[in-house]
């Protein structure tokens, strides 16, 4: 199995990396020395996470060469908009001590995500960033997004893991030239995600762990993946992907545990879930 990915303009994306949603801005910059020190050379982040500076300190302080390193982050739905997001962009690139992003993507699909979208693809050109992508965006906002921009979207960043495998997704996203990227691949532990009998059953045949099962899972649907952990023997062991292969009865059983629905983030569709993004807006 490759451990590259071509996307839709040529550059060449990491099928695993690293992310960084949920460490503190604190415990950030060891984390990511220790994903680096253990192989990992794709780091995720975002503007929301707050902790850009940490991931950055990190990269700079590994003495890994900037371009053996693959960095994407995010830009957060309250910089959208096309002058917010121009700046945003030049923000995290001073708080990653970085002149370049390997790639951005826009984070939400609420607000002025054309705008933002002006803002990416303008820094693309100018060579700010390598690649340009968004995130949690259903096939319909996709749809909708690539039918009326100049430069398409190259990644699309959702939830998914074994019990959200994105079927119907994945499908527009192959039609669309969109590379599929998951957030969430070890479901944050949910539908007892860590004691799943299918996953330890298959992973007793190769000598691996039911997370290592449901990485590779993913990795052979052609999912770039991310997983985190702070404990950096969990960090090699979800490294530790290339030297096994499902076999199709191994894949059978496995999408037998789709549920078809989200299990981490209710829909985006959901008018509550709507209501709760724009209440995280400043007030106008």
């Amino acid at each position: 199995m490759e451990k590259f990915i071509k996307l839709s303009n040529g550059v060449e994306m990491p099928v695993l990396g690293y992310g960084v949603f949920q460490v503190t801005p604190e415990e950030c910059e060891r984390c990511v020395a220790d994903a680096l020190s253990v192989g990992y050379r794709m780091i995720d982040t975002a503007q929301a996470y707050q902790n850009e500076e940490g991931v950055g300190a990190a990269i700079r302080k590994s003495s890994i060469p900037r371009e053996e390193i693959f960095l994407v982050s995010k830009i957060w739905m309250t910089n959208y908009g096309y002058l917010k997001a121009k700046e945003s962009i030049d923000e995290s690139l001073r708080k990653l001590g970085t002149d370049y992003l390997d790639l951005m993507l826009l984070h939400q699909p609420f607000c002025d995500y054309y705008g933002a979208w002006q803002a990416l693809e303008e820094a693309y050109r100018e060579g700010k960033l390598r690649a340009i992508g968004v995130s949690n965006f259903y096939p319909d906002h996709l749809i909708d997004l690539c039918a009326n921009v100049e430069i398409r979207p190259m990644i699309n960043q959702v939830e998914t893991h074994v019990f959200h495998q994105q079927t119907v997704a994945r499908k527009y996203m192959d039609e669309l030239g969109v590379a599929h990227m998951a957030w969430g691949p070890l479901a944050e532990g949910k539908n007892g995600f860590f004691q799943n009998e299918t996953l330890q059953k298959i992973g007793e045949k190769y000598g691996k762990t039911g997370p290592q099962v449901a990485l590779r899972y993913l990795m052979e649907l052609g999912v770039i993946v991310i997983p985190k952990s702070s404990k950096k023997e969990r960090m090699a062991q979800n490294l530790d992907l290339f030297d096994f292969a499902l076999t199709d009865d191994d894949k059978a059983e496995l999408a037998k545990l789709d549920t078809g629905k989200p299990v981490i983030m209710p829909s985006h569709h959901d008018p509550e879930i709507v209501k709760w993004f724009m209440s995280l807006l400043p007030p106008r």
